[in-house]
């Protein structure tokens, strides 16, 4: 049977019991299957000798003969010692809480003796130790002892033995799940063999080719479910459908939009435009992950690319997660290409109900051609004539569920998903591994890098001289805070908020200059009004939470200031920072952080202060937060990885993929030869059976 077929509760195993099966649940262990893949978290090497002697050296490992018993203390406080001895030295046994050793330990016996020593009463003592004779059959003295994630009523040893007891009764029936071709070729365990030594080795070689085994297993099958549905995707409409010749070259409205324009696009614009109007020609719908930094142009690829749907006779949805970038995606969207004929709309959970049945009616006739909004876009009552090209901004912002909602809105229609939070290459090979990825490296010219200051909080005033000037100069600024309001029980605040420092700033520091607050509690009315002033220059100071880390576009403005900076995310200040330096005034960012800064926001800052690319920050986001914050994909199901890790194991995740690919290009089917094992374990046995296809 395959490892997944394995259902037997855990229950069956010898020593378990209600309890004990309510102890493994909380660790997500219900059957045998799960017992198998709770993979330890380390391994502690016990080959080699440590006598009593070396009792300093921090372990002592060795073979000792029981001595003798006594006794201290009186009542339920009474305590057995045992006195053991090696070739090499005397030492005591401090047995709290465990009389029953000395039914076990009997005077003259022989035993395996491991623990932290220390020398206390003139003698060499342990009261953390684990001993058991040398007639049993050793499980805890295995040469390599497994360490396994654990919870309150469980131990290490109870938790061995069962794992012992289930490999001895379940390992050796389990089938292997990789072709023969590929075990041979990497020579790696059979299944059995492999499970076994992942949980005790017989020497740091097996564990380590016990590892390889298992981790390019999960990636492997990871990338044949990935690989199965770009096939699904990629499977022609029509067998009597003819791609058209295409090069890719600007359509004749993208070529009038191109006309109106006063700046040029870039080159990686120019380059992700032509694959994009590729992908909207061939006989498959587009599905593709646009990845480019805060400011990179990626909104008018988005808008280029709605054109070419619009001239085939479609419609365009752009859904993004605030209303506020929403709206200002329609205006910018409204300012382009409304000159050329196309018929914008905005749709929002806060449209008023008279103009919003209006709106829809106008979408289900056809007569809207662009339709740009938030969740709104998907709700049940939103129809559309034919929906053929969506784009979803800031995708990490959405689940894949909501991804879906809104594609299932039209008829197979072309996805274009963008992020200004790049995606590290091992996570766009695993979470959009079905995905075309395209980048635009590039900035529009003329943008000067934006300078990184860090700032303790008790040097706020230095910086708040430095805004001064930029303010008088005529330029902007905004200041950030992690909470709306932050007053605790007892009236202090812990944390700044935006609602007490922007009546700070607007009384005391900066009087002169007009302030606005922002932030999710404010009516979107009001926050339209606000930005709309702050973009015409006639508010100089936004005070906000991190409302404004997206979307946000005053070429003005030239300072951003983030107040507790340690307690936002890596990619949240990359993406605050990339609100400045949007014109062709030099900009600066300004981290200020508590002078009682922890290791962890020491690390955040100092990747924010040493790196502009985001790519970098990304990749050491993944690192300090893990794959599925950084993702958003927490709520997807994606990457429930047992023992693999996307970071770590890239270049395991990189020939998996390719020979994953590399069998579904020749075998779609997997009808042939060895290519039945997966079909089987596919059938039978399915992994990551709950990845949803982003496309689907």
């Amino acid at each position: 049977m395959f490892l997944r077929e394995l259902n037997d509760p855990v229950i069956k195993l010898k020593g378990v019991g209600y309890t004990g099966a309510g102890n493994l649940a909380r660790l997500g262990i219900a059957g045998v299957s799960n017992l198998f893949c709770h993979y330890p978290r380390d391994w502690e090497d016990r080959s080699r000798l440590h006598p009593l002697k070396d009792w300093n050296t921090g372990r002592v490992c060795t073979e000792v003969q029981v001595l003798a018993h006594d006794w201290f203390g009186f009542g339920k406080s009474k305590t057995l010692k045992v006195y053991v001895e090696d070739d090499s030295a005397r030492a005591c046994l401090v047995c709290f809480n465990r009389p029953f050793l000395q039914r076990q330990l009997p005077v003259g016996i022989r035993c395996r003796l491991y623990g932290q020593f220390y020398y206390k009463y003139g003698e060499i003592q342990s009261a953390a130790f684990e001993i058991e004779p040398l007639s049993s059959k050793s499980i805890v003295f295995g040469p390599i002892l497994p360490i396994y994630p654990i919870v309150a009523g469980l131990t290490q040893n109870l938790l061995r033995k069962l794992v012992y007891q289930a490999i001895e009764q379940y390992a050796p029936s389990l089938e292997d799940e990789l072709p023969e071709s590929i075990i041979k070729r990497d020579s790696l365990f059979h299944k059995a063999d492999a499970i076994s030594e992942i949980h005790f080795p017989a020497s740091k070689e097996s564990l380590e080719r016990a590892r390889k085994t298992l981790i390019y297993e999960e990636l492997f099958y990871l990338e044949v479910m990935v690989g199965k549905r770009v096939l699904q995707r990629k499977n022609p409409l029509s067998d009597n459908y003819t791609s058209p010749q295409t090069n890719g070259d600007l359509s004749p409205m993208q070529l009038r939009l191109m006309e109106r324009l006063s700046f040029s696009l870039t080159s990686g614009q120019e380059a992700v435009i032509k694959e994009i109007n590729k992908d909207m020609d061939s006989p498959y719908p587009m599905a593709r992950l646009l990845q480019g930094d805060v400011g990179s142009g990626k909104t008018l690829v988005s808008f280029l690319a709605a054109l070419r749907s619009v001239e085939k006779c479609g419609q365009a949805a752009l859904m993004a997660p605030t209303e506020l970038l929403a709206r200002q995606h329609a205006e910018n969207a409204a300012r382009y290409l409304e000159p050329l004929g196309i018929r914008i709309a905005f749709l929002s959970g806060n449209l008023k109900a008279a103009g919003r049945a209006q709106l829809l009616k106008a979408l289900a006739a056809g007569e809207i051609d662009f339709v740009i909004g938030t969740h709104a876009l998907f709700s049940n009552d939103v129809i559309y004539r034919n929906l053929s090209f969506v784009v979803v901004d800031e995708q990490h912002r959405f689940g894949v569920l909501q991804r879906q909602a809104i594609m299932a809105k039209g008829n197979l229609p072309d996805l274009l998903m963008m992020s200004a939070t790049p995606i590290p290459r091992s996570l766009a090979l695993t979470v959009f591994g079905d995905l075309d990825v395209s980048v635009i490296p590039d900035l529009p010219p003329g943008r000067k890098p934006v300078k990184t200051h860090l700032a303790k909080e008790s040097n706020e005033a230095k910086v708040y001289d430095f805004v001064r000037r930029e303010l008088e100069s005529g330029r902007q600024a905004y200041f950030v805070y992690p909470l709306i309001e932050g007053m605790n029980e007892n009236g202090e605040n812990e944390l700044k908020d935006a609602v007490f420092m922007a009546e700070r700033l607007g009384k005391e520091v900066f009087p002169d200059f007009r302030l606005a607050l922002l932030h999710s509690k404010v009516d979107e009315e009001e926050k339209k009004q606000t930005m709309d002033a702050f973009r015409k220059g006639e508010i100089k100071i936004l005070a906000a939470t991190s409302v404004v880390e997206v979307g946000v576009d005053v070429p003005n403005a030239s300072c951003m200031v983030i107040e507790n900076a340690e307690r936002f995310g890596l990619s949240a200040l990359h993406q605050l920072r990339g609100r400045v330096g949007r014109g062709g005034d030099q900009s600066y960012c300004f981290l200020v952080y508590s002078d009682n800064l922890s290791e962890d926001g020491k690390l955040r800052l100092k990747v924010m202060l040493e790196n502009s690319d985001g790519f970098i920050i990304a990749e050491e986001d993944l690192k300090l937060r893990g794959p599925g914050q950084i993702a958003g994909i927490e709520q997807s199901g994606y990457l429930k990885l047992g023992i693999a890790d996307p970071l770590r194991d890239t270049e395991e995740l990189e020939r998996a993929r390719e020979d994953a690919f590399a069998i579904l290009e020749r075998d779609p089917l997997l009808e042939q030869n060895e290519q039945r094992r997966i079909a089987e374990v596919l059938e039978r046995a399915p992994p990551f059976s709950e990845i949803y296809s982003v496309y689907h």
